[in-house]
């Protein structure tokens, strides 16, 4: 027989291992650190200029970064603070290297979700986030799965669940619990509406007076932060259940997106949520602070069939809360929620196997305009990726061959590259929607 005594023993061994896995993929001080880019990468894969055009500019003017030689002399190599002081500095034909982005908009908001566990959902937020670093934007990743596989693979691996998804669904309900008997109006008589109570166990959590900051760490990346998750976290869906008994009219599902609300405009170009494999509180709260769906499905029979349930009940769901929630304040979550975007995209995808080809072919039929054209592939490159809490972006090219490496970073750069191109078509509409 085994009891909860006997779970607990087998976690620390677990963890044990975890250090250890840990201390052989990050530096020896299990902190991550982001390597530098070959004045090729640079060059050709990230400004997509030629190397001759690039090294003349470097040559024309002398206070530019000029990067780092190493021991062999052939190239330089630059950290990502210097590529984004060179994409500032640089014009080619007197364009900008700066990426677009809608004047006067707040940053976009992207959400990869479905029900599908294994369908590439902290993959693909891993590597659109640090493809859209690259490419020059500031990124935001919320972390909504308890499982935090995102935000170990971005080197969070000592959080605390205060300070995650979990901390802000309490801090949203003491402020909005406190905002609602601060407004509480009585009639003309005078006489006073019922005030709505939070027991000491929820105010002496201290979360009520947390700034936005409070949840969002820095990683090795310098132009990505996160709101983490860790496995802790994973009573949200309990203590969530009794946060709404407390409070019959706080509305649940806009915790993040009032978080998110207050934050500047301006400090973030793209924020991507990574979502639990289930449709509950933490979910409900990535969907209605999206502005976009994007939605990654394996090549099976069985994730098509798990992603036809996902979007059913999904609809479902937002009916619901669109119908139990249309009397009660909202502030700038609009009822039904909507979209300016939703889409489909394939994952571990193996261009020769024919029963793959078939449901990419029952994907575009079923979904049509709305689904990428450029599906995840399968390569062993990207498999090594993942063993390793990395992106492919972050793999230095010279561990492998460096054609094993180009063909796992091209699938990936042509799904990013049609990610952006529908976030930017979409953030353009954002204004009347916001």
């Amino acid at each position: 027989m085994y009891t909860h005594d006997d779970l607990a023993k087998l976690q620390a061994q677990s963890l044990k291992m975890q250090g250890w896995i840990r201390r052989q993929t990050f530096s020896p001080s299990n902190e991550k650190t982001l390597r530098r880019f070959s004045s090729w990468e640079v060059s050709e894969l990230i400004f997509r200029i030629n190397q001759s055009t690039f090294r003349g500019k470097l040559a024309a003017d002398p206070n530019l970064p000029l990067g780092e030689v190493e021991e062999d002399g052939r190239q330089r190599w630059f950290s990502l603070e210097e590529v984004n002081e060179l994409r500032r500095r640089i014009k080619i034909n007197r364009k900008t290297l700066m990426p677009p982005r809608p004047e006067g908009k707040r940053a976009f908001r992207a959400a990869i979700a479905n029900f599908k566990g294994g369908a590439g959902k902290s993959t693909v937020a891993l590597h659109f986030a640090h493809a859209a670093a690259l490419d020059g934007y500031r990124v935001l990743v919320v972390d909504f799965d308890p499982q935090a596989t995102l935000s170990h693979s971005m080197g969070l691996t000592d959080v605390g669940e205060d300070h995650t998804v979990w901390g802000i669904m309490a801090r949203d309900l003491e402020r909005e619990t406190d905002r609602m008997n601060a407004a509480a109006a009585g009639a003309e008589t005078g006489t006073a509406l019922p005030r709505r109570k939070l027991p000491a166990s929820i105010r002496d959590m201290g979360l009520g007076t947390l700034r936005p900051a409070d949840f969002i760490k820095s990683t090795a990346w310098p132009t990505i932060d996160i709101v983490p998750s860790c496995a802790n976290a994973a009573f949200v869906e309990f203590a969530s259940a009794q946060y709404r008994h407390l409070n019959p009219e706080w509305t649940f599902f806009g915790a993040v997106s009032r978080f998110l609300d207050a934050l500047a405009d301006d400090a973030y170009d793209l924020i991507l949520f990574d979502c639990p494999p289930a449709i509950g509180y933490q979910s409900m709260n990535a969907v209605f602070a999206a502005d976009m769906l994007y939605i990654p499905s394996g090549p099976g029979y069985w994730e098509y069939d798990s992603t036809t349930s996902f979007i059913g009940q999904l609809s479902e769901a937002l009916e619901d809360l669109s119908h139990g929630f249309e009397n009660f304040p909202t502030g700038k979550i609009r009822l039904p929620k909507a979209f300016l975007d939703i889409r489909f995209l394939m994952t571990r995808f193996e261009p020769s196997n024919e029963l793959h080809q078939a449901m990419m072919v029952a994907f575009k039929q079923v979904f049509a305009g709305r689904m990428a054209e450029h599906p995840i592939e399968l390569t062993r490159a990207v498999e090594q990726s993942g063993r390793f809490l990395s992106s492919i972006y972050e793999i230095d090219y010279r561990e492998m061959t460096r054609g094993t490496w180009r063909r796992a970073r091209a699938t990936f750069d042509q799904a990013y590259e049609e990610f952006r191109n529908h976030t930017i078509a979409a953030w353009a509409n954002l204004e009347d929607q916001a």
